[in-house]
């Protein structure tokens, strides 16, 4: 017992705890709408929109999350017009809003050589740096997306399933879309200093699909994908204390663990393995 209290000495640990699970049950929540509506793609683009965010706020010496968050909003605002006006596909908006995004935060970089340390924890998460206002900053957005989804939940999941019916049934599907860009945009800013750009795209689908993998209930699939996210949060933190590696590298590496036991699993006994519909 006194071996797994032991980390919790250590005020670096208790934050990134919380903060681990906070941000492992926000990806899980939001990757369940990413899946259902086939937009894997979005959590890896925002990421890297994001991140170009994050090093111009701190070139001009801004907040970060203000800097990064009016920069994501932005570049998720812009994906969803690009894609409204301009008739293109979803992922080629995406591909040129967030590259564009993230090649001028190489380009501030290669111009501002003092960020080389902000720079690997940008990309690779940063658990050492968690302070008790990054906890509370995290616990606020968890808290505002989850309201928000609650909000818009019935036009959220007619949207995702079906949008065109939902749009002639009434449903503001502009706004709605508009609405989800933000929040994921939220949930990315929140999950940077964890997970780090390289990993949110993960964290955001790898729980979703193996709840996708064990159940067809929408419902049952965001509680189990929401639980996956919060508990390998919790046991990634505390792998990466032990083995000295990434906790945002650690935390997705459980997730694949746990996705490809379930996908061994299923196969082997047949279909889903809890049988309950929407």
């Amino acid at each position: 017992m006194d071996a797994l209290l032991t980390p919790f000495q250590f005020e670096f640990f208790r934050n990134g705890t919380v903060a681990a699970v906070l941000v492992g049950g926000l990806c899980g929540l939001i990757g369940v709408y990413i899946v259902l509506r086939g937009m894997s793609y979005i959590g890896h683009g925002l990421s890297h929109a994001v991140f170009g965010g994050a090093v111009v706020a701190f070139v001009m010496q801004f907040n970060f999350y203000i800097g990064a968050g009016l920069w994501g909003f932005v570049a998720a605002l812009l994906i969803n017009q690009t894609v409204r006006r301009a008739r293109i596909n979803a992922d080629a908006a995406i591909g040129v809003v967030t590259t564009a995004s993230f090649a001028i935060g190489v380009a501030l970089i290669s111009r501002y050589r003092r960020f080389t340390q902000s720079f690997d924890a940008a990309l690779f998460g940063n658990i050492l740096g968690v302070t008790k206002l990054d906890v509370a900053v995290i616990a606020g957005v968890t808290l505002l997306v989850a309201l928000a989804i609650l909000w818009l939940y019935k036009q959220l999941l007619f949207t995702t399933f079906d949008a065109e019916v939902a749009q002639v049934y009434g449903v503001p599907t502009g706004w709605v879309e508009t609405w989800f860009a933000l929040i994921l945009a939220a949930a990315i800013i929140a999950s940077i200093q964890i997970l780090g750009v390289t990993m949110i795209a993960a964290a955001l689908v790898v729980p979703a699909i193996t709840a996708r993998l064990l159940t067809d209930s929408f419902h049952r699939m965001i509680v189990l994908s929401t639980g996956f996210g919060a508990v390998t949060g919790l046991l990634g933190m505390y792998l990466s204390f032990y083995v000295d590696v990434s906790s945002g590298a650690t935390i997705v590496l459980l997730q694949s663990f746990l996705f490809f036991l379930v996908l061994l699993l299923s196969r082997r006994w047949g279909g889903r393995l809890l049988h309950t519909h929407v």
